[in-house]
């Protein structure tokens, strides 16, 4: 169950990072990570911390719902 979270979290955030013209390199660094790292949350191998969930949240103008595919 876990790693379908992480998938569907990786998915959400791919799609919003594309939404916002922001490129995976960018981002990564943002982070302090290297590109095919930070390719890692989006595929869904490495699960995120909450500290990368807030600031991905605030950074993409999602909400963590949104980002965990909760519908209101």
């Amino acid at each position: 169950m876990a790693t379908d979270i992480a998938k569907t979290v990786g998915e959400n955030l791919k799609a919003a990072r594309q939404a916002k013209g922001i490129t995976q390199k960018q981002i990564a660094a943002e982070l302090g990570k290297r590109q095919p790292d930070y390719s890692d949350y989006e595929t869904g191998k490495v699960q995120l911390d909450y500290e990368k969930i807030v600031y991905l949240c605030n950074r993409l103008d999602v909400t963590p719902n949104e980002l965990f595919g909760f519908l209101l």
